[in-house]
C-alpha cells in the first residue's frame, strides 16, 4: 500500500471538521488524495458536487488551473494551517486564483455546476484547437464503449488525442501513455493535458527509448492504424502478452492486413464494426463524417 500523510485517522478528523462547519452530505462526498499520486483533481471537480481534497504543499497554480478549466463558480472551504481545527473560511474560486497551497491540509470544493454523470463523447469544442483533427464525438463515444475502461486501468493510446483525454478522466487511478509521433500533435496533447488537469498522462514521441519500461504496463491499447502498426503491436505485447487492442482505421489495405497481423501475434479478433455518422447542417444538407472501422482483439491466451 502506498504511504501517505493522510491516514484513515487523519481523514476521519477532517471529515468531522467539515461536517461540523459546512453543510455537506457526506454520502455524496468524493474524497481525493493528490499527494504524491497521479490523481486528476479537475475532472473530479467537474463531475462531483462536493470534493474533499487532501493535498501537500507546493501547488502554487492549483486555483489558477481550476479557473482556466472554467470552474470559477466553485466554492472553496478551508482553514489556515494543517490541522482540522479553528475557524473555517470559504470563498469563490474566482477570488483565490492568485493563491497557492503552502501546507499539507484538506479543502472542501463545492461545484454547483457539476455534471451528474461522466460525459462520454465530449463535444470537440472542449478540446484545445491545434494541429489535431478530432474524431467526431459520436464515434468517440463508441470507441470509449469498446475500450471498456476501468478506474484503475492503464492504457496506451497511439495517435488518439481526444481518446487519451477521455480515457485519462475515466481511468482516474490508472495511467495513460499518449504516443504522438508528430511534434505539433504532441504540443496539442500537452495543451489538452494542462487544460483538463490530467496528471496521469505521459506523452511520448514513440514506443522506443524504454518508455514502456518506466510506467505500469498497459492493459488496453487503442491504435489509430498506420504502416507502423506491426511494430507497435510487437512492442506492446512484449510488455503485456495478454493486452487487449482496439484498432481504428480508415485505410482499406490496413484493414485487410489485420487478420494476418493478428495471427502472427497470437491475437484473435473479438469484434469488427463500421461506424457511419452524418449530420444535417444549417443548409439542411447531409454532412457525412469519416466512417472508420473499429477492430477489437484479444490475446488467444487470454481467451483460454
Amino acid at each position: 500500500m502506498e504511504s501517505t500523510i493522510f491516514t484513515n485517522e487523519v481523514i476521519l478528523s477532517w471529515l468531522r471538521y467539515y461536517a461540523q462547519n459546512a453543510e455537506i452530505d457526506l454520502s455524496k462526498l468524493k474524497i481525493l488524495d493528490i499527494t504524491g499520486k497521479n490523481k486528476n483533481l479537475i475532472p473530479a471537480i467537474m463531475n462531483n458536487h462536493a470534493v474533499l481534497v487532501f493535498t501537500d504543499a507546493g501547488h502554487p497554480d492549483i486555483f489558477y488551473d481550476m479557473w482556466n478549466a472554467e470552474l470559477g463558480d466553485c466554492d472553496i472551504w478551508y482553514n489556515e494551517g494543517s490541522d482540522p481545527s479553528g475557524e473555517i473560511e470559504h470563498n469563490k474560486l474566482s477570488d483565490m486564483i492568485d493563491r497557492g497551497i503552502n501546507a499539507s491540509a484538506a479543502m472542501l470544493i463545492l461545484n454547483p455546476n457539476a455534471a451528474s454523470n461522466y460525459p462520454v463523447g465530449m463535444d470537440n469544442s472542449r478540446f484545445s484547437s491545434g494541429s489535431v483533427h478530432y474524431v467526431c464525438q459520436e464515434v468517440r463515444a463508441v470507441i470509449m464503449n469498446k475500450l471498456d475502461i476501468g478506474e484503475q486501468d492503464n492504457l496506451c493510446i497511439i495517435s488518439g488525442e481526444s481518446i487519451a483525454v477521455e480515457a485519462a478522466m475515466i481511468a482516474a487511478e490508472g495511467s495513460i501513455i499518449a504516443v504522438e509521433y508528430d511534434g505539433r500533435d504532441r504540443d496539442t496533447m500537452k495543451e489538452n493535458v494542462e487544460k483538463f488537469g490530467l496528471s496521469n498522462v505521459t506523452i511520448a514521441e514513440s514506443l522506443e527509448d524504454g518508455i514502456l519500461d518506466m510506467l505500469p504496463p498497459p492493459d488496453v491499447a487503442f491504435i489509430v492504424a498506420s504502416p507502423r502498426i506491426s511494430r507497435e503491436i510487437n512492442c506492446l505485447l512484449a510488455i503485456n502478452p495478454v493486452m487487449d487492442f482496439v484498432i481504428y482505421t480508415l485505410d482499406f489495405e490496413i484493414l485487410m492486413s489485420l487478420p494476418e497481423l493478428f495471427r502472427e501475434n497470437g491475437l484473435e479478433r473479438t469484434e469488427a464494426i463500421h461506424i457511419e455518422v452524418s449530420r444535417v447542417n444549417s443548409k439542411n444538407m447531409m454532412e457525412p463524417f469519416p466512417a472508420p472501422w473499429l477492430i477489437s482483439a484479444k490475446s488467444a491466451r487470454g481467451l483460454l
